[in-house]
């Protein structure tokens, strides 16, 4: 049975998605960082992210990943195409998707009013005169809208000091700009009525414990094989990293049980031939001089 959108957004939070939606990403002219700010979100939160996705300014293409992301994935976050340009296409693809219709969300057209300021190119422009430009700028406020849901449920405003909404569509997708500074504003906003959401409501999150050690990857290899066999089942990750150019690799374990991963540390440096660090490449410095 198909969830409906109110089922999908009270539901607890175990995995999430994230849609980078832009031509200049794709194209190279803009470097994304707004999935890497999601990831270090969802791991601090203990929320298992399992897909970032890059594609175009293209409605089919974003009306595919929304439709798939949503059915499979308890919290979806898109980023950029929300704009007020023509090529800014993100609400009415995705309000295509689940055949809703484009209407004026009051609240946040007035607090795009009361908060915006107007562009020095636009000394004229007047929010009571029907013009190209406020045309341009209501792009930005018409929203998804289920007419059978609260409204209130289908736009947060996360910071108080933004007028842009965090559009809620079929429940569990989350419509944030592509700006990272208001992407990371509006996400951080999120947090208290996320956290109520998850399988562990204190925050506890993941916790990454990072190994160096002296040992190449493929000498390494038949420990960690092992190790994995054991710990995996128990929810414990186990990861290899390469460092090119430098004396030491890096191992991590990665789980939610901290006391487990504890445990495990005394074993986990005897079979590396290493140590526990704080952060990657801490000890670099010390094994050079050592050579």
């Amino acid at each position: 049975m198909v969830a409906s959108a109110g089922e999908r957004q009270a539901r607890t939070i175990h995995t999430a998605a994230c849609l980078i939606i832009g031509d200049e990403v794709l194209g190279g002219k803009t470097v994304d960082t707004n999935s890497a700010y999601f990831a270090k979100w969802c791991f601090k939160l203990g929320i298992n992210l399992k897909r970032v996705e890059v594609i175009q300014d293209d409605e089919s293409e974003i009306i595919e990943a929304a439709r798939r992301m949503s059915e499979r994935y308890d919290f979806v976050v898109t980023s950029g195409g929300i704009g007020p340009t023509h090529d800014d296409i993100t609400y009415q693809s995705i309000a295509k998707a689940f055949g809703l219709p484009l209407k004026l969300h009051a609240e946040a057209f007035d607090k795009m009013k009361r908060l915006s300021k107007v562009h020095p190119s636009q000394p004229n422009f007047d929010w009571d005169v029907d013009s190209p430009a406020l045309k341009a700028k209501l792009r930005m406020v018409e929203l998804p809208t289920d007419d059978t849901r609260d409204i209130k449920e289908q736009a947060i405003f996360p910071a108080e000091d933004a007028w842009v909404p965090v559009s809620v569509v079929n429940g569990n997708i989350h419509i944030l700009p592509g700006v990272p500074r208001i992407f990371e504003k509006l996400l951080d906003g999120l947090s208290p009525i996320v956290l109520p959401r998850l399988a562990n409501p204190e925050g506890k999150g993941t916790t990454r414990i990072i190994f160096s050690t002296p040992m190449s990857e493929s000498a390494v290899a038949p420990y960690l094989t092992q190790l994995a066999e054991k710990v995996e089942p128990q929810g414990v990750k186990v990861g290899s990293y390469p460092r090119w150019g430098k004396t030491r690799n890096t191992v991590t374990l990665v789980g939610k049980d901290e006391a487990l991963l504890e445990s495990l540390v005394p074993e986990v440096e005897a079979g590396v031939q290493g140590r526990r660090v704080r952060t990657e490449g801490e000890d670099d410095s010390e094994a050079e001089e050592k050579n």
